[in-house]
């Protein structure tokens, strides 16, 4: 089975959201059903010197650009009661049948990234799907092609890994590594392991407001409510 996946250089992101406005504006989502979202991780303070002004203590500062990572052991397909989301077994795209979804939610609990989000007009729950339909037409993922600073990219894992190389997906403010997800993460030369950060999503009462009750932030990271 081929894989796809997605590549993150986290040193190329400045956070500028396009590839998150590229997706909402394609798929005409509202801003409670975003594919992709991109979260702002900060840490650090400034301290007084002696002649009264500030300088920086350990400040830092970098993005990360999620979607769903279509995950080699897809904890939403392993959870879901109907069988409506599935894993393409020619490409290993994490898919949702939306003639079967009976919008219960059981995948947006068991997702570690909080990928699945219930639509409230549709009844039934929406996720990426790797613009599925674009790569089967020989294309990339919106996202990707929208990418101004190319920090994003996409093609089968063994191409992502021989290009850019193993990567680390356990960097905040996401989880630790539990169902192998097919991101190739090339962390920013800042970014804090999974687990262990001292800083915080400094936009997350952005997305609270947007998505009350979904997102929570512990020792296993970034992850729906």
């Amino acid at each position: 089975m081929t894989q796809y996946a997605f590549h993150l250089d986290g040193g190329k992101c400045t956070g500028c959201k396009t590839c998150q406005v590229a997706c909402k504006e394609t798929y005409k989502l509202p801003v409670s059903n975003l594919y992709r979202k991109v979260y702002n991780y900060q840490g650090g303070s400034w301290k007084p010197t002696e002649a009264g002004h500030y300088v920086p203590d350990g400040v830092f500062g970098y993005f990360v650009s999620l979607a769903c990572n279509h995950c080699s052991s897809p904890a939403c397909v392993a959870n879901c009661p109907t069988g409506a989301m599935q894993k393409d077994e020619e490409t290993g795209i994490v898919w949702t049948d939306h003639d079967v979804c009976i919008g219960c939610k059981t995948c947006e609990t068991a997702c570690p990234y909080g990928a699945p989000t219930y639509g409230e007009e549709e009844g039934y729950m929406l996720k990426c799907d790797m613009c599925r339909g674009e790569v089967a037409a020989g294309g990339k993922p919106i996202c990707v092609t929208g990418c101004p600073m190319r920090a994003l990219d996409f093609g089968t894992r063994e191409e992502m890994i021989e290009k850019y190389g193993e990567g680390d997906v356990e960097v905040e403010p996401l989880p630790a590594d539990t169902t192998g997800p097919n991101l190739i993460l090339t962390p920013h030369r800042d970014a804090q392991k999974s687990g262990s950060g001292t800083g915080s999503v400094v936009n997350l009462e952005e997305e609270l407001q947007r998505f009350p009750g979904r997102y929570s932030l512990g020792a296993r990271g970034l992850r729906g409510a």
